[in-house]
């Protein structure tokens, strides 16, 4: 450490550089730090100088990292993120709650998550949840978070990324919808299609081959796709890994044998300069537990999908 202190103009230096690369912006980062924007300045050209190279370009509109400046980013953020997993830990120790903050989706936390909250709360009674949620396609890198959901090609896995099933789609609606746009029911009314503004049709095809007139919902979030097939507004295509709870209890019905199996697998994931504590491993198998566990009462209710043949697929 006293060579690493010799090789820094002051240990402040990396807490300013490492705010000013995550930000792209001097200015944003003299925000966050609550100092000005000179002062930052001033502090990473005495960086820069110190160290004898270029950390940042100047670009219009903030600043941006040379390879110098990557390569020390990547490292700070590693060491930072160390640092902070044991910091919690220590935290941890002292008062007995541990923080765990989770990247997902707010339909996998609304229809997934939430329902048996108070089965997580019985096996994880110190833990205090934190969510990181996103309400289109769940994606992007894993920031200031100890797991993530994510949807990743087989080929694409490291080895912090467990897999939970394949990426796996069914079309779904309420009993009682199904029965009031059944063919044999005289008073059949026409489908209503409900769907994510920035999904692909394709699924109802088999829907639509006969004739039906077709109405539609559209909406921004998959929480919403679902919440509006839960009250019988229509058919939605069901991604299992957020409508798995509501098929086990009845709630929603497949609207057609149409189970896909698509190539991405659905993956917890850690991130890989944060080293997972023990309680995140925990709470990442017990997920992995659940979701196995309500996939084997959906296939032994409705056997004739298949879904124990496609479970496994891409292990």
């Amino acid at each position: 450490m006293t060579n690493l202190r010799r090789k820094l103009p002051s240990s402040s230096s990396l807490f300013v550089f490492e705010a000013a690369a995550r930000c792209g912006s001097f200015t944003r980062a003299a925000d966050e730090l609550c100092v000005s924007q000179p002062a930052v300045s001033r502090m990473l050209s005495r960086l820069e100088e110190h160290l004898g190279v270029q950390l940042f370009e100047r670009v219009r509109g903030g600043a941006r990292l040379t390879e110098s400046g990557s390569l020390l980013y990547r490292r700070v953020q590693e060491g930072f993120s160390t640092i902070e997993s044991a910091i919690s830990e220590i935290e941890a120790r002292a008062t007995g709650i541990e923080t765990v903050t989770l990247s997902v989706s707010t339909a996998f936390t609304t229809h997934w998550l939430m329902p048996r909250m108070s089965r997580f709360s019985q096996r994880f009674p110190t833990v205090d949840m934190r969510y990181q949620l996103m309400s289109g396609k769940i994606g992007g890198p894993l920031v200031d978070v100890d797991l993530g959901m994510r949807y990743l090609e087989p080929g694409s896995l490291q080895a912090a990324d467990y897999r939970v099933m394949p990426e796996m789609t069914l079309p779904v609606c309420t009993p009682a919808y199904l029965a009031s746009v059944a063919r044999d029911n005289p008073q059949k009314r026409p489908l209503t299609l409900i769907s994510m503004d920035t999904q692909d049709r394709g699924w109802a095809a088999a829907l639509e081959a006969g004739g039906r007139a077709e109405n539609s919902l559209v909406f921004s979030d998959y929480a919403v796709v679902v919440q509006a097939a839960l009250l019988g507004q229509g058919m939605a295509l069901g991604w299992l890994n957020v409508v798995s709870n509501s098929l086990r209890k009845g709630e929603l019905v497949p609207a057609a044998d149409a189970l896909k199996v698509h190539g991405r697998q659905c993956c917890l994931v850690v991130p890989g300069h944060r080293p997972a504590r023990p309680i995140v491993e925990q709470i990442r198998d017990w997920i992995i537990e659940e979701m196995h566990e309500e996939l084997l009462g959906i296939d032994a209710m409705y056997p004739h999908l298949g879904l124990a043949a496609t479970r496994d697929q891409g292990r």
